[in-house]
């Protein structure tokens, strides 16, 4: 009898050669479609749209790969399933490999022996390369087990195999969990698609995976719906995108735009750093409202006339007038660049009339001796006059966001009128010269975005732009036009087409701007007003008022994923609870799912997180560790002159284990890492940047630091506590919340 390793090896081989002829199939078609001609822009296009299609096909085939096959399902009929990244069918169009996002795969995930859905017995497959490595199975009919075969009692699927992908070192880049999905985690991942889902979860319950494979499901369950306007994920960090950034292109999807806050603006990265406080500031949500106060302020009405003067003739604005075109200009409900011809027409109006009595008054007493024609040579007077043109910037400017907010915070009187509600230290958060940003300028330079509109630089360069076109397809004309042959008979009558008889230049720049080849995501990220399918949030407990503003405007349908834990929550402006986080974007138009087993960090290191838990919020009960590594979290105490120097020795042995990731204060950080420089697999970082990762072992640095310099420093040294698989360590001196605990194996 063939043994599993070999039987499966057989199925796997026939699944790489199902895979091998879809790529070569593919790859035939693509290269057909690339130099097949085309008569008219339109069959242009459509061509380059299959050739689109075919490329994400490839991309999809080429990311099932490595782990193509993991899984089999053996029913109480003697059927046979076997599960995949991808679905495979044979020549004849009969299917060979299931993908595991199918609702036929879904026992694979969910089935127990108490309601094995049918299912006999559950198989994982394990492979490196082309070859299947390892084989295990669990016996789900209770009245079928087989000698030898264990029931797991645990609540855990495929406890063997589980085990081996928490217990195997971390790579440095997140992996797909694909073969490894419990049931809890798949309910969320397979959840309807429609409304605001709020996955809470403590340390190491899977949310970031379970949330960028959900992203793959609903790509694959509603791809109509979301290839065209993508998925959002929105993360912490950089190093947190970078982290997770190969697990949806593993699974075959790349209709994801990865960022962070900071990077949500088109055009911006926001870098510069901020205090706690101004943070707080601007993350609240009455900045919507003192936003808009500036944007009014900027639509000026004097107190007094204003001359101005036109060719030495004095022109003179009422206030009166002023008032009455802003109030109509404003009854629009335009933006307030939209509004700004309007209000100037108006104006112009005015001045012009005004001109016109002056300078066209009959000496005699009788009507005004201009005509039209004069009319309109005197308005070209005016509007061309510098006087006039710097009144009407001074009643309406054309703004932009950023102009905006470095006039609004680099000016004491406008800051006041703009926000009366904020108390005069908040004001002074916000009161600062430059024009860099912090990420927390990031929302209110979007809310200023959506009340002032396009202020015409857009336009301005897509104009630019379609010009050097069509230049390009001129020069592109004449060259064909002139390199055409001269040889021809006299007397032959027959008509010569030329490229210019066939089409223009604006045609032919037309048919080159018809095919786009920048992928979603490079779209994406230069149109503010972008709305995707859905929206992933990570670490969503950290977004302030003025983030959630920010990101609901990118998905108007409210179709959203959010994932995190409200014990974890560091910034200031954040929420301690789901209902006070989201309340000013979603009310109580939201659900929530909870996770409750912890897959990453060990029992013994979530013992001692939880005495830190039990002060952050003692109505929460800590997620239950699936494993036990047998090793205590370790201390030293080491004063701190000395913290960095141990640091790097101790990272140095630590690597033997795998990743190591050093957490340590922002007093402390510049003097660790320049203390451990290049070493390899060591990562240093603070509590911010560590959010959403995970090492092999982690050394917390100057713990008492940590809690010190953090607004709410207990749950950041929470953070700092869980990001271990395996291993932890504690350097410096403890805080009396670590100190009475006896889950510490001491260090002299």
């Amino acid at each position: 009898m063939q043994n599993p390793v070999q039987s499966e090896q057989f199925h796997l081989t026939t699944f790489y050669a199902a895979l091998d002829r879809e790529r070569g199939q593919a790859e035939t078609r693509r290269e057909s479609e690339q130099v097949a001609g085309t008569r008219n822009a339109q069959a242009l296009h459509q061509r380059d749209g299959r050739v689109r299609d075919l490329n994400a096909r490839l991309a999809r085939l080429n990311a099932a790969e490595e782990g193509l096959y993991f899984g089999r399902l053996d029913d109480s009929d003697g059927e046979v399933l076997h599960l995949g990244r991808i679905g495979l069918h044979d020549e004849d169009y009969e299917p060979l490999l299931v993908d595991w996002r199918a609702p036929a795969a879904r026992p694979f995930y969910v089935a127990t022996a108490v309601h094995n859905q049918g299912v006999v017995r559950r198989r994982h497959i394990q492979s490196r390369l082309r070859k299947v490595v390892d084989v295990q199975d669990e016996q789900l009919d209770l009245g079928r087990t087989a000698e030898g075969e264990s029931r797991l009692g645990t609540g855990v699927m495929g406890e063997a195999v589980l085990l081996k992908a928490l217990e195997a070192r971390r790579t440095g880049s997140m992996e797909s969990i694909v073969q490894t999905i419990q049931a809890d985690q798949d309910r969320i991942i397979r959840s309807e698609l429609p409304g605001v889902l709020v996955v809470q979860g403590g340390p190491g319950t899977g949310k970031t995976a379970i949330a960028l494979h959900r992203a793959a499901y609903l790509l694959y369950t509603h791809r109509d719906q979301l290839e065209k306007r993508g998925i959002l994920v929105v993360g912490p960090n950089p190093t947190f995108l970078k982290f997770i950034g190969q697990v949806l292109p593993s699974l075959g999807e790349d209709g994801v735009r990865l960022v962070t806050l900071a990077e949500l603006y088109p055009g911006l990265t926001a870098t510069r750093p901020e205090s706690a406080e101004a943070g707080e500031v601007k993350g609240r949500a009455v900045m919507a409202e003192v936003i808009a106060q500036a944007v009014a302020d900027r639509q000026w009405v004097p107190a007094k006339p204003l001359e101005v003067t036109v060719d030495r003739t004095v022109l003179r604005l009422d206030p009166t007038v002023a008032e009455e075109a802003r109030a109509r200009a404003r009854e629009r409900r335009l933006t307030h660049n939209q509004a700004r011809p309007f209000f100037l027409t108006e104006i112009v109006d005015a001045l012009v009339d005004q001109y016109a009595e002056i300078i066209g008054a009959d000496p005699l007493g009788g009507e005004n001796l201009l005509d039209e024609y004069d009319l309109a040579e005197l308005r070209k007077e005016v509007i061309a006059e510098p006087a006039v043109q710097e009144l009407l910037h001074r009643l309406w400017p054309n703004l932009s966001p950023r102009e905006l907010l470095v006039d609004l915070y680099g000016d004491e009187r406008r800051l006041a009128e703009a926000a009366p509600q904020l108390s005069e230290l908040d004001r002074e958060h916000l009161l600062r010269y430059g024009d860099d940003w912090s990420p927390a300028d990031v929302p209110l330079l979007d809310e200023a975005a959506e009340l002032l509109g396009d202020d015409g630089q857009e336009a301005a360069r897509l104009k630019a732009e379609r010009a050097r076109a069509i230049a390009y397809a001129q020069g592109s004309l004449d060259v064909l036009s002139g390199s055409g042959s001269t040889d021809f008979d006299e007397d032959d009558e027959s008509e010569v087409l030329t490229a210019r008889d066939l089409l223009d230049a604006e045609a032919l720049a037309e048919r080159y701007e018809a095919d786009d080849d920048r992928t979603l995501a490079e779209r994406a990220a230069v149109d503010r007003r972008w709305t995707y399918g859905h929206v992933i949030v990570d670490e969503a407990q950290e977004l302030s008022p003025m983030a959630w503003r920010a990101i609901a405007r990118r998905c108007p349908l409210r179709s959203m994923t959010l994932v995190g834990d409200v014990a974890q929550t560091s910034a200031a402006g954040g929420g301690t609870s789901w209902q006070q986080a989201l309340a000013s974007s979603f009310g109580d138009r939201w659900r929530l799912a909870e996770l409750t087993m912890n897959y990453r960090t060990p029992a013994e290191v979530m013992e001692l997180a939880g005495h830190v838990l039990q002060l952050v919020d003692p109505t929460v009960k800590a997620p239950e560790s699936v494993r036990s590594t047998g090793v205590k979290p370790w201390h030293v105490d080491v004063v701190p002159a000395d913290q960095a120097a141990y640091v790097s020795k101790v990272a140095g042995e630590e690597v033997q284990h795998g990743q190591v990731g050093v957490i340590t204060s922002r007093l402390r950080l510049e003097l660790v890492q320049e203390a451990v420089g290049e070493l390899a697999d060591v990562t240093v970082l603070t509590v911010a940047g560590a959010k959403g990762l995970e090492f092999d072992s982690v050394l917390v640095v100057d713990p008492e630091g940590i809690m010190l310099e953090s607004p709410r420093g207990l749950r950041d040294l929470y953070v700092a506590l869980t990001r271990c698989t395996q291993r932890l360590g504690v350097i410096g001196e403890l805080p009396e919340v670590l100190a009475e605990s006896d889950a510490w194996d001491i260090r002299s």
